[in-house]
Formats: C-alpha cells, sequence, structure tokens
C-alpha cells in the first residue's frame, strides 16, 4: 500500500486534542520515516481516572506535555501495545511521577547484529502487569480489553475502549503506512492473522500510534490483506521466471522505491519468504530463492 504525505506543518505536537468524548491524543516531538509525524499518547478517561496509552519516547518536551494533559486525575494504567522505542520508554519515568502500574504487552527485547530498519526494543520496560487477550484494565467511566496481535512485534496488543467501540492500534493497523514486519520476531504469518482477527471484529473506528484515526477499518484491514496476498503472488510469479536473491527482487518489486526505504521493503520481502519457505512453496540455497 502507499504511504501517505506528511501533512503540512505546524503539526499539534505537545498539545492534547479531544478526538472524542474518553479520549485525548498527545502528539510526541518524534518525527521520522517510520513514525509519520511522531508517536502519538492516547490518554482514555476523564478529568478524575485515565489510562495512557502507549507513553512514547522518555523526551522531556512529551513528559512535560502529558504531565499537563494528565493534570490533577488519577492515572490508573499506563499501556504499552508493544516496546519498540518510540512507544514504551516513557512508562517509567509517568509511573515514577504517577504512581501508576505498567499494564499491557510483555516485555521483549532482541538484539541484532546489523542495524535496525525499524525501532530499536526497549530494554527499559518492566511491566507491574502483563494483559493476556481478552483481560482488561478499567477505572470510572472507561474499560480497555486488550487484542492479543502479533505480526509486527510478537508481543503486540491492541486495546479495545468498550465504551466507545473504538480500537487503538499501535503499529499493528496504521492509516498512512503498512506495518513493517521485520524476522525474526516479526512474523508475516502472524501478521496476516492478527489483520483477520480485526477485520472479524466490529470496531467502530482505530486509533492508531501514527498517523490518522482509521475511520472505515475493516475496509483498511481488507485492503492490507489484499495487498500482502498480492506481493506474496508477484514473489512466486518472479522466482517461477528465475531463481533470485531478495536484493535483485526489491526494484523489480518496488519500482521507483526511495533509496533510503529499500532495506524496509527487503525485510517485508523476507518475511514472505520465510512464511512462503514453511508452507513448502519456496526453498532459499545461498541466499538465492527459488520455486
Amino acid at each position: 500500500m502507499p504511504t501517505m504525505a506528511l501533512p503540512p506543518q505546524p503539526w499539534p505536537t505537545g498539545t492534547a486534542e479531544h478526538i472524542e468524548p474518553l479520549v485525548r491524543r498527545v502528539l510526541a516531538p518524534n518525527a521520522s520515516p517510520f513514525t509519520f509525524t511522531g508517536t502519538q499518547t492516547y490518554l482514555v478517561g476523564s478529568t478524575q481516572s485515565l489510562a495512557v496509552i502507549d507513553p512514547g519516547p522518555d523526551e522531556t518536551q512529551h513528559l512535560a506535555a502529558l504531565t499537563a494533559a494528565i493534570g490533577d486525575a488519577q492515572v490508573n494504567a499506563i499501556m504499552c501495545t508493544h516496546t519498540h522505542r518510540d512507544h514504551s520508554p516513557a512508562a517509567i519515568p509517568l509511573a515514577h511521577a504517577t504512581n501508576a502500574p505498567i499494564v499491557g504487552c510483555a516485555p521483549l527485547v532482541l538484539e541484532s547484529a546489523h542495524p535496525r530498519i525499524d525501532a530499536p526494543f526497549d530494554k527499559t520496560y518492566a511491566p507491574n502487569r502483563v494483559l493476556d487477550d481478552g483481560e482488561a484494565m478499567s477505572g470510572k467511566g472507561w474499560t480497555l480489553r486488550a487484542v492479543a496481535t502479533p505480526g509486527h512485534t510478537s508481543n503486540h496488543l491492541c486495546f479495545a475502549l468498550e465504551e466507545s467501540g473504538a480500537l487503538f492500534t499501535g503499529d499493528h493497523v496504521m492509516g498512512w503506512s503498512t506495518s513493517v514486519v521485520v524476522p525474526p520476531d516479526g512474523d508475516m504469518a502472524d501478521y496476516m492473522a492478527s489483520l483477520e482477527k480485526l477485520y472479524n471484529r466490529d470496531d467502530r473506528i482505530y486509533y492508531p500510534a501514527h498517523g490518522p484515526a482509521v475511520e472505515k477499518p475493516q475496509q483498511l484491514v481488507r485492503g492490507m490483506m489484499g495487498h500482502r496476498r498480492m506481493r506474496e503472488k508477484q514473489i512466486l510469479r518472479l522466482l517461477g521466471e528465475e531463481a533470485r536473491s531478495i536484493a535483485a527482487l526489491v526494484p523489480i518489486m518496488y519500482k521507483g522505491l526511495n533509496e533510503k526505504l529499500r532495506p524496509a521493503a527487503a525485510q517485508s520481502v523476507l518475511a514472505h519468504m520465510l512464511e512462503l519457505e514453511r508452507r513448502g512453496k519456496v526453498a532459499c540455497e545461498a541466499e538465492i530463492w527459488s520455486t
């Protein structure tokens, strides 16, 4: 799927925007090719009781904006969808400031011998409680239920706000771009199964960690699944013509792609290859793939 162009500045960085009665959004100042305009932290609840979803980077300006937005409210939970460093590092300083527990995804840290094309993992993340699929946190007037959605990372969760039908989708579904799936932790089969899981739900709207709200969620998810299936068919067709390396496939599959984004595209192709290999559709020898 194409990537949405950045909206014109100024962006609402550091501003607590009311987006529906129980939800406010605060944009962190960490815009990048993988975060769009930055990480969006969500405050769910009221001036009395709230939860903070994806507190974002441990960055002074962002923490000050969150503290101002929280005001005198009791923070019942600081909830993280996954542990990439643009999502969870602010959890610990925010917990110290509010005496709130850190709740949500399981801890996960993977080291890599190669430069990462997505965000590194947060080594500081230490939850007080890990939520299983279907478990919930609640406060005065709100309930957030965990929806396990592995694929982008193995520990990824979404959170469903039962009072309004909103789903906070982290990096699993975003309106501006498809999610990056980077092996070995990112898994294409899990990612597709998680998309199917969301497609079969009846959430009213998605609030992703990056990019605009998704107002037609089933339509977008159907398109994302179709896009991945199209890529799979494209790989099988190209390998049916001749055996190729991933480096040779990327410029054919992603014509006109910015050179800086080629490593991300190569990881996406690798994720597809590993899934096809598990199903016996392709094989690899000396980095050359064939059907």
